[in-house]
C-alpha cells in the first residue's frame, strides 16, 4: 500500500461489483456477491443493508490464504479440493460500521467484506448479508484498505 494514497469503495448490488476509488478515479474493480435477500438493515434479516460505511475494524493480518473464522477467531484452514455447503467466512474480514441513521446498526449486525468458499457464486447475490469476495481479492483489497475508509453500498 502506498503511504497517503486515500481510497474509498463503492458496492453496486445491481452489479455484483465492489470499485475502488483514488479520488475520483477507478483503480480496481472485484466481482462479489450480495445477500441472496435483497437488501435492508432489519436484525436478523439476513439483507445487505445500502448507504454510508467505514471499515471498522480489519481482521485477518498475515494469515494464510484460506483461513477459516468463526466468531472473528482463527479455526483452521479451509481445503479447496473438498466442497462444503457451510457458508465459511475465509481469509480476511473488513467489520463495517454504518454512519447514516437507517443502518447504524449494521456493525451490531456482523456485516462484513470477506473472503468464501463459495468462490463459484460470485457475481449473484448468494450471500446471508455479507459482502462476499474471491480470496485472493479479498487479501488484495484488505490490504488496500484502512480503518475509516469510506464504503458507498447502494442499488
Amino acid at each position: 500500500m502506498q503511504t497517503g494514497v486515500a481510497y474509498r469503495a463503492e458496492v453496486s448490488v445491481k452489479d455484483q461489483r465492489l470499485r475502488v476509488f483514488e479520488g475520483n478515479v477507478e483503480h480496481r474493480e472485484y466481482i462479489i456477491s450480495t445477500s441472496k435477500y435483497g437488501i435492508g438493515s432489519e436484525i436478523d434479516s439476513n439483507k445487505t443493508p445500502v448507504g454510508h460505511f467505514e471499515i471498522k475494524e480489519k481482521i485477518g493480518d498475515g494469515e494464510k490464504y484460506g483461513t477459516i473464522f468463526k466468531g472473528r477467531c482463527v479455526t483452521g484452514l479451509f481445503d479447496f479440493s473438498e466442497s462444503s455447503d457451510e457458508d465459511l467466512i475465509l481469509s480476511r474480514i473488513l467489520w463495517l460500521n454504518g454512519t447514516d441513521p437507517d443502518n447504524a446498526n449494521t456493525f451490531d449486525r456482523y456485516i462484513y467484506i470477506h473472503g468464501t468458499n463459495h468462490e463459484d457464486s460470485l457475481g449473484q447475490p448468494e450471500s446471508c448479508g455479507c459482502i462476499r469476495m474471491f480470496n485472493e481479492d479479498i487479501i488484495e483489497f484488505y490490504d488496500l484498505m484502512q480503518i475509516g475508509t469510506s464504503i458507498f453500498i447502494y442499488e
